[in-house]
C-alpha cells in the first residue's frame, strides 16, 4: 500500500522535477518511511538504494536555514498586485490622518481622536479607498509607526547661563561643607489624595486577594489633600517631610524649614552660623515670591543664622537632589498601597529607607496657610537681602536685621 501511493505522487511530479529534486524528493519519502524506507522507495519510483542514500546525506548536511534557489515560475508582473501600487494615494492619505497639523490637513475629522487601525480604515474607505484595519496596520508598520507613550524630555526655555548656574550651585555646596555649614535641598512633592484611592504599584498580598480601593477618585472632602514639603540634608542623607493639610505658600515652605532645624539640624550643626538652601525657581519657594523672603527673613532672626539661597535655573526641577535622593524612595516605599489617612501617610514617608543609609523624619502639620497674602514693598524693602554678583535673582543671601541703637 505505501509503495502504491509513493510510485503514485511521485509520477504526478516527476514532469516538473529536475534530477536533484527527484534526487532529494526520494531521500524525503524514505526518511519519512524510517527503518526500510530506502529500499520501499527505491522499488516504488525505479531510483537506485545509493542515489537514495546520497540524497539522504544532502538533506541531513543542509543547514536548518537554508533554501534552495526555486526558479521562477511565475512570468515578470504576473500575480495580484498590492493595493499600494492599485492606490498611489493611498500612504499619502494615510500619513495625513495619522499626524494633519504636519501633513497640511489640519481640519481633519482624525485630529482630536484616537487613531485607532478601525478607525483610520473606515476614514481611508470614506475617501474612496478599499483598506481594511489589517491592511492599514501592515502599512503603519512598514512605515515604521508603532504605538508611542509620552515621554517627559522637554524642560522648558533653555537658559544660556543654566550649566554656569549648576556650577556655582556645586561650588557654594562644596564650600558649605567644607566649612561644616548645612546644606540642604527643599522642595514640594506631588500633593496626594488621603483615601481609600487607588496607588499604582504592587504589593505582596495573599493571591487572589487584592486590597480594595474606590473606583472612582473624587476627592473626599473631610479628608482632601495633603503636600508634603521636604527638606534633604545632603552631607548626612537625612530627610524631613512636613505634611501639610492647607494650601501649599511659602509660609509653609519656611515653616518646614523651621521644623526641620528645630527637629534635626540644630542638634547635627550645633556650631553653624550659615545655611544654604537649594531649591527650584518655582512654586512656593520660587525665586520671584515675595513672601518667601519675608518667611526666610523671620527664620534668619529666629536663627540667628544666614541663610543663602541658590535656585535651580528654571526647567530644571529634576536635578534637585530632593527628588532622586528623597521623593523617589518614598514613592517607592508607598506603591500598591491606598493612602487611607493622615496617620497612614506620616507613617509611609518615615519608614522609607535606603541600602545607602537614608534616614527620614515626618510630621503632621495642620496650621492653616490662606493663599494670596499680599507683601507690601515696605516690608519687602526691610528683608537684609544681599544679592550675589552672579544672577542676583537665583543666588542671594539673606542676613539677620540689624537690631536697633538704645
Amino acid at each position: 500500500m505505501k509503495t502504491h501511493a509513493i510510485q503514485e505522487r511521485f509520477e504526478l511530479l516527476k514532469p516538473f522535477l529536475d534530477e536533484k529534486r527527484r534526487r532529494l524528493l526520494a531521500a524525503a519519502e524514505a526518511k519519512a518511511l524510517g527503518r526500510g524506507g530506502t529500499s520501499i522507495v527505491s522499488r516504488a519510483t525505479g531510483i537506485s538504494r545509493v542515489t537514495i542514500i546520497a540524497g539522504r546525506k544532502e538533506l541531513q548536511s543542509a543547514p536548518p536555514d537554508s533554501t534552495l534557489e526555486l526558479r521562477r515560475t511565475r512570468k515578470p508582473g504576473g500575480g495580484r498586485k498590492k493595493t499600494v501600487e492599485k492606490d498611489p494615494r493611498l500612504i499619502k492619505d494615510l500619513e495625513s490622518l495619522i499626524d494633519p497639523y504636519t501633513r497640511g490637513q489640519p481640519d481633519s475629522v482624525l485630529r482630536w481622536t484616537c487613531k485607532s487601525v478601525r478607525r483610520l480604515a473606515d476614514e481611508l474607505k470614506k475617501m474612496g479607498h478599499a483598506t481594511s484595519h489589517r491592511m492599514v496596520a501592515a502599512l503603519l508598520q512598514d512605515l515604521g509607526y508603532s504605538l508611542q507613550s509620552n515621554r517627559k524630555s522637554l524642560e522648558g526655555s533653555f537658559h544660556p547661563d543654566r550649566n554656569a548656574q549648576f556650577e556655582h550651585i556645586n561650588s557654594q555646596t562644596m564650600r558649605f561643607q567644607a566649612e561644616g555649614q548645612p546644606v540642604i535641598s527643599v522642595d514640594t512633592k506631588k500633593k496626594e489624595r488621603v483615601g481609600d484611592f487607588k496607588n499604582n504599584g504592587r504589593e505582596l498580598r495573599p493571591k487572589g486577594d487584592p486590597e480594595r480601593v474606590r473606583v472612582h477618585d473624587f476627592e473626599i472632602k473631610e479628608l482632601g489633600k495633603v503636600a508634603p514639603y521636604g527638606v534633604f540634608d545632603l552631607k548626612r542623607n537625612e530627610g524631613w517631610v512636613s505634611v501639610g493639610t492647607d494650601h501649599d505658600t511659602a509660609a509653609f515652605a519656611v515653616e518646614s524649614i523651621r521644623r526641620w532645624w528645630k527637629t534635626m539640624g540644630c542638634s547635627a550643626y550645633p556650631a553653624a552660623k550659615r545655611l544654604l538652601i537649594t531649591a527650584d525657581s518655582g512654586g512656593s519657594n520660587g525665586a520671584r515670591v515675595k513672601l518667601w523672603k519675608t518667611e526666610l527673613q523671620e527664620l534668619v532672626n529666629q536663627t540667628g543664622m544666614e541663610i543663602s539661597v541658590s535656585h535651580f535655573p528654571p526647567g530644571t526641577s529634576k536635578w534637585n537632589k530632593i527628588e532622586h535622593r528623597l521623593f523617589s524612595h518614598i514613592s517607592q516605599n508607598w506603591r500598591g498601597k491606598p493612602l487611607i489617612s493622615h496617620e497612614v501617610i506620616v507613617n509611609l514617608i518615615g519608614a522609607a529607607t535606603t541600602k545607602t543609609g537614608l534616614k527620614v523624619k515626618c510630621a503632621l502639620d495642620r496650621n492653616l496657610y490662606p493663599k494670596g497674602i499680599k507683601v507690601s514693598s515696605k516690608k519687602l524693602a526691610q528683608v537684609q537681602i544681599e544679592r550675589s554678583l552672579f544672577h542676583g535673582e537665583w543666588n542671594y543671601t539673606i542676613k539677620p536685621e540689624k537690631q536697633p541703637h538704645l
